[in-house]
């Protein structure tokens, strides 16, 4: 059998508390935070080892995105967003590429939505990216 597109690991809606925002009194009083994560990730021999050392421990996975939104503050989403990335793939080689969304529900505006969600994706740098940089210079 042949993997006809990438496998994905997909972690939807953890929800954390962290004390992130500009405005102080959002970092002093904090707020829920909902974490989504769509990691590439080839899967085909866990599928058929059906052995946890074949994958990623998505409950490992979980709390490292816990330590980050429950650890330190950031001032912008998009910093959050980003340090999730750089973590889970710098923590788990096997992933390739990492789609972060991190949703703030309840932004101190006077507005009505259902919140702010910043969406990046960042893949980890290949022997062929490093090369196709050497040939740019």
């Amino acid at each position: 059998m042949r993997v006809v597109k990438p496998d994905r690991m997909q972690l939807h809606r953890m929800e954390f508390f962290g004390k992130h925002g500009v405005f102080a009194e959002e970092r002093a009083l904090g707020q829920r935070w909902i974490v989504d994560l769509d990691l590439q990730i080839d899967l085909q021999k866990a599928g058929q080892s059906d052995k946890l050392e074949d994958s990623i421990n998505y409950a490992e996975v979980f709390y490292s995105v816990k330590s980050i939104v429950e650890g330190q503050s950031y001032q912008l989403v998009e910093a959050l967003a980003e340090r999730i990335a750089e973590t889970v793939l710098d923590g788990y080689p096997a992933i390739q590429e990492a789609r972060v969304r991190v949703t703030k529900p309840h932004p101190p505006f006077d507005i009505h939505f259902q919140g702010v969600t910043m969406d990046i994706t960042r893949a980890r740098i290949t022997e062929e990216d490093r090369q196709a940089g050497a040939a740019d210079e």
